[in-house]
């Protein structure tokens, strides 16, 4: 409803509302928004300086949502009005059509499930899958599910072999031999359209005898002797061939052998057959390594040798060490000899020697120049043959040292001990090996410096309980010390010499005291 300009008011009919619009442009603009686009454009509502005009425009109240529809209906408008439709659902297996609900086939539009061994038949609202009519075999079902003989005769495989005709039954079919009639020693072909020879032969339908061939002839046969037979016509069977009698010497290069129908040919001890069956070749026995060591191939047979330090035994194969410590005229080894495989080696006692570069010989180990010895600081090393000794020199009482070897007299309470006690002591040091040779002069002592008319006096007043060395005056001036009794084995002495030296008139003492080092033999 609305105010006119003279007061009056209106109303619009149901469906409709007046509207206010400056011109007619804006007011066709305006009602084909609400056709079409179903929103105002805030354009049209611009002030016009036009005269504004008025009319009454319908409602859309399925737009503006101001029907009554129930949710199950649909709102469909109308001039000055609307109208609720009721919405139709079809079920499952049904499709809508011109508003009315109609059954699907689904045989015909092929959307079933049913499996190659069933048929599809249509119901309302869904479809069954019955189970297809088997047929016997021989039968096949036709376009109606009606079982039908099946002419196997006409289909494109044959399905008799050749030589054979198809006649088809109801359900299956027979095949036929193609006759054709062939004269003796021939048979038809397995097409029916030929004669073909028979192969007596191969069939086994031959009466060759033993020891004869059956060859195939053109419908029939012909019975030969086997190779290395030969026909006895008065016996009439086929006999063997004594090759070797028959040909001496001219097939076999060394021994012929026959046998049935044949012969072989072989070869004495030490050759093999070649491999034309007839001559013979040398054997490499050696390839079987007949021999312990060393194997020499010769012509038809071999021979077995052994490495150096080694022996061949009697039965001409094995090689047997030789033991060349035992067997040795000389002596191969210094010290002791070790025989090993096929040689020997040298030793050493396991201390005090070394080997020598010879590989024979013994050497001693100066321990005492290599330092390789215990002794201490106070002490000496005295190197000896295989060792050494560990030597103490202390000077007695009333003596001085004046070296590492010597001890001098300070003084002497009176003259009768100065006559007897030595001058001078000096130690000295001796190594022999036991096979020195007997007697032997081992040391000699004199004045020095001396002088016209001095005489000395040699004895070995300590030392010497055993009696295994002498004492000798070799002249005024020089005394010598032996020995004279062989010492069996190794063996240490310490033995003190005196000399007293006559010089004008008065005695002087002097004494060596000497270390004698029997040693073993030189290695």
């Amino acid at each position: 409803m609305r105010a006119t300009a003279n007061g009056n008011t209106q109303r619009a009919l149901p469906g409709f509302f007046f509207f206010l619009h400056c011109c007619l442009t804006c007011l066709l603009l305006h009602q084909l928004q609400l056709l079409h686009s179903r929103k105002l454009l805030p354009f049209l509502w611009m002030y016009c300086n036009s005269q504004f005009v008025s009319l009454a425009l319908y409602v859309n109240e399925c737009v503006t949502n101001t029907h009554t529809c129930q949710a199950d209906e649909r709102c469909v408008n109308t001039v000055g009005g609307f109208v609720c439709e009721r919405q139709i659902l079809c079920s499952s297996g049904y499709q809508l059509r011109n508003g009315v609900c109609e059954d699907i086939d689904e045989c015909v539009m092929r959307t079933h499930n049913c499996g190659m061994g069933f048929q599809c038949q249509n119901t309302d609202g869904s479809f069954t899958c019955n189970l297809k009519q088997r047929c016997l075999t021989g039968f096949t079902q036709d376009s109606h599910s009606n079982c039908i003989d099946i002419d196997e005769c006409s289909s494109v495989s044959e399905p008799c072999t050749t030589g054979f005709n198809c006649i088809n039954t109801v359900g299956s079919y027979t095949c036929q031999r193609k006759i054709i009639m062939c004269s003796r020693g021939y048979h038809s072909s397995p097409d029916g359209a030929r004669c073909i020879d028979v192969d007596e032969c191969q069939m086994g339908t031959h009466r060759c005898g033993e020891g004869q061939i059956c060859h195939n002839l053109p419908g029939s046969y012909r019975c030969d002797c086997q190779t290395g037979y030969q026909y006895d016509a008065i016996r009439q069977l086929c006999v063997d061939v004594n090759e070797c009698w028959r040909y001496p010497g001219r097939l076999c290069a060394q021994a012929c052998d026959n046998t049935p129908g044949s012969y072989q040919c072989s070869c004495t001890t030490g050759f093999s057959l070649a491999f034309d069956g007839k001559n013979c070749e040398d054997v490499s026995e050696c390839d079987n390594n007949p021999c312990s060591q060393e194997c020499a191939n010769i012509y038809g047979s071999y021979q077995c040798y052994c490495r150096m330090g080694y022996y061949l035994k009697e039965d001409g194969h094995t090689c047997e060490d030789i033991d060349e410590c035992s067997q040795s005229i000389g002596n191969l080894c210094a010290f002791q000899c070790v025989n090993v495989p096929g040689s020997y080696k040298c030793a050493c006692p396991p201390h005090g020697y070394s080997m020598s570069s010879n590989g024979r010989t013994c050497q001693d180990i100066d321990e005492c120049a290599i330092g390789s010895h215990n002794c201490s600081a106070s002490q000496t090393c005295f190197n000896i043959q295989g060792g050494f000794r560990c030597l103490s020199f202390a000077c007695p009482d009333n003596y001085r040292r004046v070296s590492d070897i010597r001890c001098e007299r300070v003084s002497c309470p009176n003259f009768q001990q100065c006559q007897t006690m030595p001058l001078r002591i000096t130690y000295y040091q001796l190594s022999f090996q036991t096979n020195i040779v007997i007697p032997a002069q081992i040391f000699r002592i004199g004045p020095s410096p001396a002088y016209s008319g001095d005489n000395i006096i040699i004895s070995i007043p300590h030392g010497n309980e055993e009696g295994y060395f002498s004492t000798r005056k070799l002249n005024s001036l020089t005394g010598a010390v032996y020995l004279h009794r062989q010492v069996r084995e190794p063996r240490d002495f310490l033995i003190d010499v005196e000399m007293k030296l006559l010089r004008q008139g008065t005695f002087t003492t002097f004494l060596a005291r000497i270390y004698v080092f029997i040693t073993a033999n030189s290695m």
